[in-house]
């Protein structure tokens, strides 16, 4: 398995996982890991095998159930807890980070975009498993984000262990139209920045 890894783990170390249409080197899995890494912070993306497939056969396919897909972030999970360890994912990526944060010695998970949802599905909820969740998990999302909008979630019944920030007229990459005045580079930087943050809260906890 190929991994590519930015900054130093002096203080943490994050597993950063990509969504399921695009692959670890993605535009907003670059840019976010720049804005991100440290000399205290490191950040190791890896793809999971049906993405690292599709640079071999061109071929692009759906990714597997959500249980293969647990499976094989455990088995990298095992190769990196030799520091303070916090998984983080775009959409899918953040999906699988909570599912499997409990099963881990990870400290807390952190969600780009995540997906409340399928596209058109309001009413498929994919968060059942947050109330079984005791270490935090935090979303970025976007306001207008298609997969879980601000209205939508604000409806929501979730536990006190999970946080929701919001960024001002983002899709699902975070990214605002024109008209906002506000840039998704501005988004991932002020996601970071909260990241950071979170991460030293929990960190002198």
């Amino acid at each position: 398995m190929t991994f590519l890894t930015h900054g130093t783990p002096k203080k943490a170390r994050i597993l950063f996982m990509h969504g399921a249409g695009a692959p670890m080197d993605s535009e907003f899995m670059n840019e976010m890991t720049l804005a991100l890494a440290s000399d205290d912070i490191q950040i190791i993306r890896f793809e999971f095998p049906y993405m690292a497939n599709r640079r071999v056969t061109g071929k692009k396919a759906p990714p597997p159930k959500a249980e293969k897909l647990i499976d094989d972030c455990l088995e990298v999970i095992a190769r990196f807890d030799d520091a303070p360890l916090f998984l983080m994912g775009k959409s899918m990526g953040g999906r699988i980070a909570s599912m499997v944060l409990e099963q881990t010695s990870a400290i807390a998970a952190f969600a780009l975009g995540y997906p409340f949802h399928p596209s058109g599905k309001p009413d498929k909820l994919r968060i059942s498993h947050f109330e079984s969740l005791s270490k935090p998990m935090v979303v970025m999302q976007g306001t207008r984000d298609p997969l879980g909008n601000k209205e939508e979630v604000e409806g929501y019944c979730l536990p006190e262990i999970v946080t929701v920030h919001w960024f001002a007229d983002g899709n699902h990459d975070l990214k605002p139209r024109v008209a906002s005045g506000c840039t998704q580079r501005q988004h991932l930087e002020q996601a970071a920045v909260l990241i950071r943050s979170e991460i030293r809260k929990l960190l002198a906890d």
